[in-house]
């Protein structure tokens, strides 16, 4: 039982007793939480997973080291044979309302798929992109993915294209634009699927893919930084504006504030601490930069949103840690700079407390 599905039962047993929640009422919260829980990954089920996973590249080890030595047709079979094994079993775990193993199953059938790819290349001699590969891996488990419902395999499609793209940029140095497709296409079988896990994964890749750009575009003069830090601001902003806008989306405020947040912070980062910028630049960089995390940390303490609360704390430590190594014995002086840090703290500290103080219940205050 997870730790949320503790908590419920314990709050559940108490409102029953207040009398806010009916019977009737508690059995069907409990029936719906069974019901929630049956589809979560538990001990057994995540350890068959990685346990498929292992048999799965274990296997087609095994098979490597002995490839020399077997038949072509053979060879062939063991890899195509094993791919629909591996799919068949999925489906008979599916029927049997054993959706976690089936997964696991799923998983070993696209690893055998991978692996099964770079056999196949050396078998036949084919040579070419070496990250074309890894695409056409990715492209296997999104196929697996959709058919089969397996958000597992949605996951690894989606590392699978940030494999792709990263090994894209190594070798040509510039912006790879196609990840935007791949990427697009994953995200949109993750959000067919409704699984706010994968489409966290998605932002993420999309996130660390954006601050990439300011070091492979425009970067020989630090413009790419710039930009980044612009689409994290309007990312911010559409979080923002999106409750106002779309009530349907308001869930989805605070993680897009979240990652507009990281992805501005990490440009505003990279030009303070990566490119070289003039006295003046760099000041108001660093001003820029603690604006936007005391801003996040007083909208988390304000919509009680622990991910933007601890973002603002891990940006205000990085930026003050930046500082302190960027400025001290040149720019500021030691005993000068621990002031101002100490001034900056003490006013989060009287923000945090003003807003505190608003949202105390009114039957609080004195009369």
């Amino acid at each position: 039982m997870s730790r949320y599905a503790k908590r419920l039962d314990r709050d559940l047993a108490r409102w029953r007793e207040a009398g806010w929640v009916s019977a009737d009422g508690e059995a069907a919260i409990r029936r719906d939480l069974s019901t929630a829980e049956s589809g979560r990954l538990n001990l057994a089920s995540a350890l068959g997973i990685l346990g498929a996973v292992l048999i799965g590249f274990g296997i087609m080890s095994f098979v490597a080291a002995h490839w020399s030595e077997m038949p072509r047709v053979f060879r062939l079979a063991l890899i195509f044979g094993g791919l629909f094994a591996s799919y068949g079993i999925a489906g008979v775990l599916f029927e049997r309302r054993h959706p976690a193993f089936a997964h696991a199953a799923v998983l070993a059938g696209v690893s055998i798929f991978g692996a099964g790819i770079m056999l196949i290349a050396q078998m036949f001699h084919i040579e070419g992109n070496p990250p074309d590969a890894v695409l056409t891996w990715a492209v296997g488990a999104l196929a697996a993915g959709i058919l089969l419902h397996s958000r597992p395999a949605l996951a690894l499609a989606m590392l699978l294209m940030c494999l792709w793209s990263g090994w894209e940029m190594s070798l040509t140095g510039g912006t790879h634009w196609p990840f935007l497709l791949g990427w697009g296409a994953v995200a949109a079988a993750i959000a067919s699927e409704r699984w706010i896990g994968g489409l966290h994964l998605a932002a993420v890749a999309l996130a660390i893919w954006i601050i990439s750009l300011g070091y492979t575009l425009f970067a020989s003069d630090g413009a790419g930084h710039s930009i980044v830090v612009v689409i994290g601001l309007l990312i911010a902003g559409a979080g923002l504006a999106i409750p106002q806008i779309e009530q349907r989306f308001a869930d989805w405020s605070i993680p897009a504030i979240a990652y507009g947040m990281t992805i501005a912070f990490a440009g505003l980062f990279a030009l303070q601490f990566i490119e070289e910028a003039p006295l003046s630049t760099f000041i108001l960089l660093a001003i820029a930069a603690l604006v936007l995390v005391l801003g996040g940390i007083a909208l988390g303490l304000k919509e009680g949103s622990q991910a933007l609360l601890w973002l603002g704390y891990m940006g205000f430590s990085i930026e003050v840690l930046g500082l302190y190594f960027k400025t001290i014995g040149t720019l500021l002086g030691s005993s000068l700079f621990f002031l101002s840090a100490g001034a900056i703290v003490i006013l989060l500290a009287y923000v945090a407390y003003r807003l505190h103080a608003r949202v105390q219940p009114a039957n609080e205050v004195a009369p």
